[in-house]
């Protein structure tokens, strides 16, 4: 200990100076520290929004608050939690404050959410299919995307239901019969693959919605939905076959289904619709980074 330290006047001033650094080190990285971070940075309407926090000390797992709506997250290890936020075209572009929130304090995060233009598309609907109609299909439909299943069921990024190409994208909208339908915009992407074509599973899931047009879903036709967990659901509408039941699990891959016109449709294709905490989100990021 002489050796490397020197005196005993050294050695007290080594130990000071190492206790010195000890308090500091606690004050910069405090064990109450709330960290949170949002990708992607520059948002466009209909993007999702990954809310990654650090959370060292809290008893409970954090939430995340936007506007007058808090989402729950969900652990992905190391006193880490995730939440997704989702945005859609109907929202108004500009200044998001995020509010993040644990046991034992709350942080605001600021981002800008970048405008983004939808085109718009003229869809004339045989007679019979343009009329309001029982509230049946809906009120399943509407309780299945309200699904928030803790566990995480995917894995990497989604895949394409289906090969044939893509018809119509996500976020345009619409005219009905000449009529401007307000607060509406096209909730997935649809596929125009040869009738009959298989459809599979984009990630794997659990079967929660079995919709047949036989049985009152007139809009939707024989469809499809698959929670994925943690608020994230698929739903696949206009099929000629069904080939799974509820509670169903399938892997990626799975062909759950076969590429009808069933339900308000102009013709053979495939609408598949990609939902996190209940708003339709825009899949493309989902197929080309995912969300780990």
């Amino acid at each position: 200990m002489k050796q490397q330290y020197g005196s005993r006047n050294v050695r007290r001033a080594v130990i000071a100076t190492l206790a010195i650094g000890a308090v500091g080190l606690a004050f910069i990285n405090p064990a109450t520290a709330l960290l949170a971070q949002v990708t992607p940075s520059q948002p466009q309407l209909g993007d999702t929004l990954a809310v990654t926090i650090n959370s060292t000390a809290a008893s409970t797992a954090p939430t995340v608050s936007l506007g007058n709506r808090t989402y729950p997250t969900f652990p992905v290890g190391n006193d880490r939690f995730r939440a997704l936020l989702p945005t859609t075209p109907l929202d108004k572009p500009g200044a998001l404050k995020l509010r993040v929130s644990d046991s034992n304090e709350t942080k605001e995060l600021a981002l800008q959410l970048r405008g983004r233009k939808f085109p718009t598309q003229s869809i004339w609907l045989p007679p019979g299919k343009d009329q309001d109609l029982s509230d049946f299909e809906f009120d399943r439909v509407d309780a299945f995307k309200k699904l928030v299943t803790p566990q995480k069921m995917w894995s990497g990024s989604f895949r394409k239901p289906n090969n044939g190409p893509i018809t119509t994208g996500y976020g345009v909208r619409r005219y009905y019969n000449g009529k401007f339908a307000n607060d509406y915009y096209h909730r997935g992407v649809d596929y125009a693959g040869a009738y009959g074509s298989p459809i599979i599973a984009p990630a794997a899931g659990r079967v929660a919605l079995v919709g047949q047009e036989a049985k009152g879903f007139v809009i939707h036709g024989n469809c499809i939905g698959i929670d994925h967990g943690q608020g994230v659901e698929s739903i696949f509408l206009h099929l000629s076959q069904i080939k799974v039941k509820n509670g169903d699990m399938v892997k990626a891959g799975q062909v759950i289904g076969a590429l009808g016109g069933t339900g308000a449709s102009t013709g053979p294709h495939l609408h598949w619709g990609l939902y996190v905490n209940g708003q339709a989100v825009d899949p493309v990021p989902w197929r080309n980074k995912g969300f780990e």
